[in-house]
């Protein structure tokens, strides 16, 4: 079976006339994409992100990303500065910061009294399922932690961390 692959565009039926429109090749087709598919007011009304919020971030991503790091992470350094794009096309977030990716994820919801919340649940092929509250998951990072430390693994005093 032979196929001319010698065109990149498609005819196809456009209507009941027997008419026939013609398309571009389907990838070139998805770089004109203009159609828009704006949620529902019932939908708009309950999201997290408002428009305002959209239109805060599309005046300066920078600083909108910033003010969205430091309220919603906890940081043990502060950042000196959101974006570093000196060397494209290699981009440098919050430069100079410092955060604790377990007490982000764990600790400040247990602090926050979520201790008992679902942090992750697990459901496995066979059937199997596993639940884990934030108390439970901070306790297992905990031991983890202590089986490497005694390991020998130490804390990275830097990015990218080098593991031997």
């Amino acid at each position: 079976m032979s196929q001319d692959t010698s065109s990149s565009t498609a005819t196809v039926p456009a209507g009941p006339a027997g008419q026939e429109a013609q398309h571009g090749d389907a990838f070139e087709n998805l770089l004109h994409e203009t159609r828009a598919f704006p949620p529902s007011p019932e939908f708009a009304a309950n999201a997290v992100v408002t428009a305002e919020e959209y239109r805060e971030a599309d005046a300066d991503r920078p600083a909108f990303w910033a003010k969205q790091a430091r309220e919603l992470l906890t940081w043990s350094r502060d950042f000196d500065q959101a974006l570093d794009w000196s060397n494209p096309p290699f981009a440098k977030w919050f430069v100079g910061g410092e955060v604790n990716a377990a007490y982000n994820a764990l600790d400040r919801h247990v602090e926050a009294g979520r201790g008992d919340r679902v942090a992750i649940h697990f459901e496995g092929e066979p059937g199997d399922t596993r639940s884990y509250t934030y108390a439970e998951l901070t306790e297992e990072v905990k031991k983890a932690a202590n089986a490497f430390e005694s390991l020998g693994v130490a804390k990275a005093t830097g990015w990218p961390c080098t593991c031997r």
